[in-house]
C-alpha cells in the first residue's frame, strides 16, 4: 500500500513521501496563481479553483486568500460562499454541502499526529474526514478538527474550536465548542 493510499484510509502514513510532497508543492502552486489572480478576475479565479477543488457544485465563490495542502480531497456544493483567508488541510477528505458560508480566517484540519513521540518524530500522522452538511453558517475564525460532522442548518459561532460532531439545527460556541442554542427546523 502506497503511503498516499495509507493516508486516504486513515491509516498512519509518512507525510514526507516523495509522491506526497510532489502533490502538496503542485496544489501550492495552483493556490498561489489563484490567490496572484486579480479579483476582478472571477472566471479564471473559477477556472484555477475547479482544477484545485475535487468536486465543486454550482455557484460558488472563495475570496483570496485560500490554501490547501491537496485539493482533490474537498468537495463543495451548490451556492458555496467562503470569505477571505480559509485553509483547509485535506489530507483526509473534507466535504462541504450546499448554501454553505464560511467566514474570514476560517481553517479545517483533517490530519492528527500521534501522541507517541518517537512516532510523531518519525513523520508519520494519519487523517479523518471532516463532513459539513447543508445550510451551515460558520462565523469568523473558526477552527474546525479532524473527524468532526458537522450536521444541516448549524452555526458556529465566531471564534469556535470544534472539537467533536455537531448536531443538526444548533448554534454551537466557544472552545472547545459546545450546543449553544437550539433552532427550529422550520
Amino acid at each position: 500500500m502506497s503511503e498516499k493510499e495509507k493516508m486516504l484510509s486513515g491509516a498512519l502514513y509518512y507525510a514526507n513521501d516523495s509522491e506526497l510532497i510532489k502533490e502538496r508543492i503542485e496544489c501550492k502552486i495552483l493556490c498561489s496563481n489563484f490567490n496572484k489572480t486579480d479579483f476582478l478576475q472571477l472566471d479564471e479565479r473559477k477556472i484555477l479553483l475547479k482544477k484545485i477543488l475535487g468536486k465543486v457544485g454550482k455557484n460558488f465563490h472563495i475570496e483570496q486568500t485560500f490554501q490547501c495542502d491537496y485539493g482533490y480531497n474537498i468537495e463543495i456544493g451548490d451556492n458555496f460562499y467562503s470569505n477571505h483567508n480559509l485553509l483547509i488541510l485535506d489530507c483526509a477528505k473534507v466535504t462541504f454541502g450546499d448554501n454553505v458560508l464560511v467566514g474570514p480566517n476560517c481553517s479545517f484540519y483533517t490530519p492528527e499526529h500521534p501522541f507517541d513521540v518517537k512516532t510523531r518524530n518519525a513523520a508519520l500522522e494519519y487523517a479523518r474526514e471532516i463532513k459539513v452538511g447543508s445550510n451551515v453558517w460558520f462565523g469568523g475564525n473558526v477552527t474546525v478538527l479532524s473527524g468532526v460532522n458537522i450536521g444541516d442548518n448549524s452555526i458556529i459561532g465566531a471564534g469556535s474550536v470544534v472539537v467533536k460532531d455537531v448536531p443538526k439545527n444548533t448554534v454551537v460556541a466557544g472552545n472547545p465548542a459546545r450546543v449553544i442554542k437550539i433552532l427550529d427546523e422550520n
